[in-house]
C-alpha cells in the first residue's frame, strides 16, 4: 500500500442509535474520499446485549426462543437503517432496506444461529460457541454502516477482521499471532488500496481455522494492530472532545488534555476512564505508534494526542477521574490475638471468588484492610470474607466487616507526580476546607496517581474542588444574592465589571445562579447573565417568601462553592444561615442583625459553620469596606490583649456630624445621605445609634466579651420621640422641627472650639465589668475623629502592643460601592482558600 493511510475506530456507543449511525456515515463521507482509509467498528451496547440475552436463552436449552431474539436483532437494526437513511434525506418508499429486504443481512446471522442451537443442545458455556455469537454482531455492524453509505453513493469494501487477524490460544483467550496476522495483511493490502474498507472489529481465526474473538473490547486491539502492521497513527473518534480533565457532568469547563504519555493513559483506563482497552494502548505503545482521541462533531478539533513521550511535564497533573456506584468494605483486627495478616487473606478470598478490588489499603503489618469494589458486589464480598474469616470473627480476633456505599473513587493522575512537592497537601487541603470526608487513600510506588474514597453524595463536589485546586479551569463560586437595593445592586455591577478580570487574572468565575428580594425568587442552576439580572428579577411573579428562599438552599448546595451572599437588612436572617451551613453553603453577609441576637444564637452561628467547615465571613457589618473585624480578629489570634477601642462606627452618623459643623441644616443633611445611600432604609435606624450599637457589639463580641444589646448604653443622634415615626417621608420632615436647636448647639461646640462626633466606646477592663457606650460626643480639635470627612470611619484599638499609638482604621465608612467592594472581598475569599493563595 503506498498512498498513505488512515486508520480509525469508531466508539461502539456511537452506532448505538439511527442518528449515531447517520452521524458516522456522514462523518465517513465527508473525510479523505479516494484516499486509503481504515475504519475499525464493533457492536454497538443494544446489539452486544441482545446477542448476550439469546445465549443466555439458549444455554437454558430454548433454542426457538434464542432464534426469535436473533430475528428480533435484525428487525430492529433494519429498523434503525432506515431511520437513519431518511434522517439523511432518503425519501419514503427508497431506502435500501425497502429495495433489498432482508435477504443480505439475514445470511450474516446464519452462524450464530447455528451456534445457538448448538449452546441450547449441551446448555453450558463453551468458548468457541460464545465467539461465533458474539463475533457475529461486529459483522452485522459493518455491514449496516455498509448499506448506509452505499446509500449515499459512497462506495466500501466491508472486511471481516478474521480474514487477516490470526489468533493463538484457547477460544475466549485468543491473542494475536503478529507474525502470521502481518502476512495476511500483507496479502490483503493491495485490494484495500485507495478504498474505504469497514472492519468488523474484534474478530478472529485460529492456525487451525476456527473463528475466534479477541474478547472484550477487541475491536480496539484490531484497530491497534492494524495500525502498528501499516505504521500508522490510530484516531480513535468519540463523543467528547478528547480524554478530558474531569467527567464533564460534574465539571462544567471540563477540557480535553492536549497531550499524554501511553503509561498515563493506562492509569486511567486502570482507573476506568475508558479510551481504548489496555492491550490496544500496550499495542501501540510498544510500537511507538501514537493515538488521537477526537470529538465526531468536533472534527476540526486537535482533541487528546497519546504517545510514548506525553506532554513532559510530570509535575502537572493530567486530570480527575471519578469512578461511582462502589463500596467500602473495611476489615479491623478487634484484639491483639490477630496476629495473622488479614489484608492478603481477604483480598486472595475476593480474588477466587472472582470480585474484583479497584483499590485496597491496608495497615501494618495488614490487621485491618479496605477494599474498594462494585456496590453490586458488597453482599457477596461480604460474604465471602465471613466464610474465610469465620474462625477469627468467631473468638473476637476480627471485627465484623463494614460496609459504606455508595462510594466513590477519586484519583488525580499525572506522568510523575512525586516528581513535584505539596501534591497531597494542595489535593487534601480544600477538601478538608470543604468538610468532604475522605474514606481511605492509596498511592503506588511509581506516584503516577492519588486515589482516595469519598461518600457518593460528595462526588460531584469532590471532583469540582480538586480540578479547581490544581488550576485545570477557573474555580466557580455559585451566588445566590438576597437583595438587590443600594449593596446588593452596587454588588450585582461590580461583578459584572470584575468577572472577566477575576477569570483571566486569577483564575475565579463568579456565577450569580439566584437573586431574590422580599418579594421575588429568581434562581438559575446555569448562571443569571449580570447585565439582565434586573429585567430577569422585575420579570418574575410576586409571591416570595422566606420559605421560598430557603428551598433555594438544596439547589444551591450541588453546585460549585455555593456561598448565600446576604444583602439586606432583614430580621430573622439567622435561621436561613443555620441551614445553610448545615446543608454545605457558605454565607456573606452584611446584614448585622443576626449577629447582634443574644449571645446564644451568636455562638450557635459561629459553631454550627465551624461543625459543617463553612465560611462565615461578615466583615462589611462593622466597617463597609474597611477591614476593621479582620484586624481585631488577627490582634486577638496573636496574643495582643485589648485594652479599649473608640471609633466612629457610623459613616452615616460620621458624615451628619460632619455637615452640621459646616453648617447644613440637620433635615437637610439627613436627605442628602439618604439620597446618598449613606443611611440604612430607614434612617431612624441610623440616628436612633442602633446601626452604630449592633457594630459595637459585634466588635465587643469579637474579643471574647459576652455583651448582648441590653448591656449597650445607647445615646441617640436626635430626642427619642422623633424616632418613633415609621413613615420615612414623615420621618424626615419631622426633623425640621430640630433644625434650630442643633444649630444652636453646633455654636456652642465651635465657641467651645470642639466638634461633634458620634463615637462608640468599648471599656473590656473596666471596675464595674465590661463597659460599651454609643452616644453623640464633643471632642477637641486634636482627637483623631476630627480628621473625619464626610462618610468617613475610624476604629482606634488601644492594646498592649499599640499602648501609646493606638492602631488606627480610618477610611470611608458607608456607601454601597464601599460595602459591596468589601462584601465582593468576603465572596474572593472563599475562592482563594479552596485554591491555596
Amino acid at each position: 500500500m503506498t498512498a498513505p493511510v488512515s486508520i480509525t475506530r469508531y466508539a461502539p456507543f456511537l452506532l448505538d442509535t439511527a442518528q449515531g449511525l447517520a452521524s458516522v456515515a456522514t462523518h465517513l463521507s465527508r473525510r479523505d474520499a479516494g484516499n486509503t482509509r481504515a475504519a475499525i467498528v464493533s457492536s454497538p451496547p443494544w446489539l452486544a446485549a441482545g446477542l448476550e440475552s439469546a445465549l443466555s436463552i439458549a444455554l437454558k436449552g430454548n433454542s426457538t426462543l434464542a432464534r426469535q431474539e436473533l430475528d428480533g436483532l435484525l428487525a430492529r437494526g433494519l429498523l434503525m437503517l432506515e431511520e437513519a437513511e431518511r434522517r439523511l434525506g432518503a425519501p419514503p418508499g427508497s431506502t435500501s432496506v425497502e429495495a433489498d429486504g432482508t435477504r443480505t443481512l439475514a445470511s450474516l446471522l446464519e452462524p450464530a444461529r447455528r451456534a445457538l442451537d448448538g449452546a441450547s443442545l449441551v446448555r453450558e458455556r463453551r468458548p468457541a460457541l460464545e465467539d461465533v455469537v458474539r463475533g457475529t454482531g461486529e459483522r452485522l455492524t459493518a455491514a449496516l454502516l455498509a448499506k448506509l453509505l452505499g446509500a449515499r453513493g459512497v462506495p466500501s469494501l466491508e472486511v471481516d477482521a478474521a480474514d487477516w487477524t490470526v489468533t493463538e490460544g484457547e477460544p475466549g483467550q485468543a491473542r494475536v499471532n503478529r507474525e502470521h496476522t502481518r502476512a495476511r495483511v500483507a496479502t490483503l493490502r493491495p485490494s484495500w488500496e485507495g478504498r474505504l474498507t469497514l472492519h468488523a472489529g474484534g474478530r478472529g481465526t485460529a492456525l487451525d481455522g476456527r473463528s475466534t474473538t479477541l474478547g472484550v473490547e477487541g475491536a480496539d486491539e484490531t484497530a491497534a494492530v492494524l495500525s502498528v502492521l501499516l505504521g500508522t497513527p490510530l484516531t480513535l473518534w468519540t463523543d467528547v472532545p478528547g480524554v478530558m480533565t474531569a467527567d464533564p457532568l460534574h465539571v462544567a469547563d471540563a477540557r480535553p488534555v492536549p497531550h499524554l504519555s501511553y503509561t498515563e493513559a493506562l492509569e486511567l483506563v486502570y482507573l476506568g476512564l475508558p479510551t481504548l482497552h489496555p492491550r490496544a494502548l500496550s499495542t501501540l505503545r510498544d510500537a511507538d505508534i501514537p493515538l488521537r482521541v477526537r470529538h465526531l462533531q468536533q472534527p476540526d478539533e486537535p482533541g487528546t494526542l497519546i504517545d510514548v513521550h506525553g506532554a513532559g511535564n510530570g509535575t502537572v497533573p493530567t486530570c480527575v477521574v471519578s469512578l461511582e456506584d462502589l463500596a467500602l468494605l473495611g476489615l479491623e483486627g478487634g484484639t491483639e490475638e490477630a496476629a495473622r495478616p488479614v489484608g492478603p487473606r481477604a483480598l486472595q478470598a475476593l480474588e477466587a471468588a472472582g470480585i474484583d478490588a479497584w483499590m485496597a489499603a491496608q495497615s501494618s503489618p495488614g490487621r485491618s484492610v479496605a477494599v474498594v469494589l462494585r456496590r453490586a458486589h458488597a453482599a457477596r464480598a461480604e460474604e465471602v470474607l465471613r466464610r474465610e474469616l469465620a474462625p477469627e470473627l468467631e473468638r473476637g480476633a476480627l471485627q465484623p466487616p463494614q460496609v459504606r456505599a455508595p462510594v466513590t473513587q477519586v484519583a488525580l493522575v499525572a506522568e510523575a507526580m512525586g516528581q513535584g512537592a505539596n501534591v497531597a497537601g494542595r489535593l487534601f487541603q480544600p477538601l478538608g476546607a470543604l468538610g468532604v470526608n475522605v474514606r481511605a487513600i492509596a498511592q503506588t510506588a511509581s506516584a503516577r496517581s492519588i486515589s482516595f474514597i469519598v461518600d457518593g453524595a460528595e462526588t460531584a463536589l469532590t471532583v469540582r474542588t480538586v480540578h479547581a485546586a490544581f488550576h485545570f479551569s477557573h474555580e466557580e463560586v455559585s451566588l445566590l444574592v438576597l437583595g438587590h437595593g443600594v449593596v446588593g445592586s452596587q454588588l450585582l455591577e461590580q461583578l459584572r465589571t470584575l468577572q472577566e478580570t477575576l477569570a483571566q487574572g486569577h483564575g475565579i468565575q463568579l456565577n450569580l445562579v439566584g437573586l431574590a428580594d422580599s418579594r421575588r425568587v429568581l434562581f438559575s442552576p446555569e448562571g443569571i447573565p449580570l447585565k439582565q439580572w434586573r429585567e430577569r428579577i422585575e420579570a418574575v411573579p410576586e409571591g416570595a417568601s422566606p420559605p421560598v428562599v430557603r428551598a433555594l438552599l438544596e439547589p444551591l448546595r450541588r453546585l460549585p462553592v455555593p456561598v448565600l451572599v446576604d444583602c439586606t437588612a432583614a430580621s430573622g436572617m439567622e435561621e436561613l444561615y443555620l441551614e445553610a451551613f448545615r446543608s454545605g453553603i457558605h454565607v456573606v453577609a452584611a446584614n448585622k442583625k443576626p449577629l447582634t441576637q443574644p449571645l446564644e444564637v451568636w455562638e450557635r452561628l459561629r459553631s454550627t459553620a465551624h461543625l459543617n467547615h463553612r465560611a462565615y465571613h461578615y466583615e462589611t457589618t462593622v466597617g463597609a469596606g474597611l477591614p476593621v473585624i479582620q484586624t481585631l480578629k488577627d490582634l486577638v489570634r496573636t496574643g495582643d490583649r485589648v485594652h479599649g477601642v473608640e471609633g466612629s462606627f457610623s459613616g452615616t452618623l460620621g458624615y451628619l456630624s460632619q455637615q452640621l459643623m459646616e453648617g447644613v441644616p440637620l433635615s437637610k443633611a439627613v436627605r442628602t445621605a439618604r439620597e446618598k445611600g449613606f443611611t440604612e432604609p430607614h434612617p431612624r435606624e441610623d440616628l436612633a445609634g442602633t446601626d452604630a450599637a449592633r457594630k459595637a457589639l459585634i466588635l465587643a463580641r469579637e474579643q471574647g466579651l459576652n455583651l448582648s444589646m441590653e448591656d449597650v448604653e445607647v445615646e441617640p443622634f436626635v430626642p427619642r420621640e422623633y424616632l418613633e415615626e415609621a413613615d420615612v417621608e414623615r420621618f424626615l420632615t419631622g426633623l425640621e422641627k430640630l433644625d434650630r436647636t442643633f444649630t444652636s448647639r453646633i455654636e456652642g461646640l465651635r465657641a467651645e472650639g470642639k466638634v461633634l462626633r458620634y463615637l462608640a466606646r468599648i471599656d473590656p477592663a473596666a471596675k464595674d465589668g465590661p463597659v460599651l457606650r454609643v452616644g453623640p460626643v464633643a471632642v477637641p480639635k486634636e482627637h483623631p475623629a476630627t480628621r473625619l470627612r464626610g462618610s468617613e470611619a475610624f476604629v482606634a484599638f488601644s492594646t498592649e502592643r499599640y499602648a501609646d499609638y493606638p492602631l488606627l482604621v480610618q477610611g470611608a465608612g458607608a456607601g454601597g460601592p464601599v460595602t459591596a467592594a468589601g462584601v465582593l472581598a468576603d465572596i474572593l475569599k472563599i475562592a482563594q482558600n479552596l485554591r491555596g493563595r
